[in-house]
């Protein structure tokens, strides 16, 4: 299909046919604030952040809810927008809890850039106290309701991205709150702690239980990797802190195959490497207790075990199974040992399902 053009800031621009004024205006370099917008997901024109102008309309228009057509005139830098932008913030800024002293956001809210670019020293208007107390019952998730602006992102995340269902739009009016299940705990709804609706949330209202008060956003160092626990081969980032010690991971946006998502595994069961209870030296049974051994010890005595089965009852006599928390090339020389070496497909991995 075609192209078609429109003008923006004065000047003709193409688009693709369907694009939003939001998604053409980035294709052509200029950039419109946004809060509630999701990639991958419905837009929902919630935020108000994203207004522009267009000439012929009573009002200022949503960008990111608004089709593009032949023609239109789009204005994004005049007086009139960056005055409803700076009043939407403003009224979010005025919504609950928003002192970034101790927020685990803090360098990582788009709440607190827009403000920032807006120059916004004071809120002018009353501030707004939260009725919902904060939710903390989980090991994983922390929902601060105090910080929630009801962009929608989360909802968003877990009803189209991940498609769990779990979480809504609940109540109206200033005890307008997101809900899960009939207004449950985490707990006790259909939340199978993906993590999703934390990765997405632009404010401080959702965060990791485990990583809180462990580093700054800022003090983090990011470290790419693929996730050990299935053979999907997900992509994430462990944020990693002066200390060299995991604190959080988050998903790769772009990243083949997961696209930004990742399951409860994934995103928070990371802390097994720091256990005290992991075995640091080979163990060898002997009289019905475990006995330190050295590695060549413990190697040749596998190793023997193994050529005696294979003898005499024959390869296909042994089987394997490869742990999901042993590392992906770990995982790939063991599948290798037992096909190639051993003779045997007889090899499986405990996090295949």
């Amino acid at each position: 299909m075609d192209k078609g053009t429109f003008h923006l800031n004065g000047r003709c621009v193409e688009f693709e046919p369907g694009q939003s004024i939001l998604d053409a205006a980035a294709d052509s370099g200029v950039e419109i604030p946004t809060l509630c917008y999701l990639k991958g997901a419905t837009p929902t024109g919630a935020c108000r952040i994203c207004v522009v102008e267009v000439t012929g309309a009573r009002s200022l228009i949503a960008a990111c809810s608004t089709p593009v057509t032949d023609d239109m005139e789009v204005w994004t830098d005049t007086e009139r927008v960056h005055r409803a932008r700076k009043l939407n913030i403003e009224l979010l800024l005025a919504s609950g809890n928003h002192n970034c002293f101790s927020c685990e956001s803090n360098g990582n809210c788009r709440l607190q850039d827009l403000a920032y670019s807006y120059g916004i020293t004071d809120i002018p208007f009353t501030i707004t106290p939260q009725p919902h107390p904060t939710e903390a019952d989980n090991p994983f998730i922390i929902r601060d309701f105090s910080r929630c602006v009801l962009c929608g992102r989360c909802v968003q995340a877990c009803n189209e991205v991940v498609v769990n269902r779990a979480i809504s739009h609940g109540y109206r009016g200033g005890k307008s709150k997101i809900v899960a299940g009939t207004d449950q705990s985490y707990f006790d709804s259909d939340c199978v702690f993906c993590g999703q609706c934390v990765e997405v949330c632009p404010v401080g209202a959702l965060v990791e239980n485990k990583s809180r008060f462990k580093g700054r956003q800022w003090e983090l160092e990011k470290v790419r990797t693929t996730c050990p626990y299935c053979g999907v081969g997900c992509q994430m980032w462990l944020h990693v802190d002066k200390k060299g010690k995991i604190v959080k991971v988050t998903a790769v946006e772009d990243g083949a195959p997961n696209k930004g998502r990742l399951c409860v595994k994934g995103r928070f069961a990371y802390d097994f490497i720091y256990s005290e209870d992991r075995l640091t030296a080979p163990l060898i049974k002997e009289n019905g207790e475990f006995r330190e051994a050295s590695w060549d010890e413990a190697l040749n005595l596998v190793a023997g075990k193994f050529s005696e089965l294979k003898e005499k009852y024959g390869p296909d006599s042994i089987a394997g199974v490869s742990c999901a928390r042993s590392i992906n090339e770990d995982s790939y020389q063991m599948q290798k040992l037992f096909r190639s070496v051993i003779g045997t497909n007889n090899i499986d991995h405990c996090a295949r399902t």
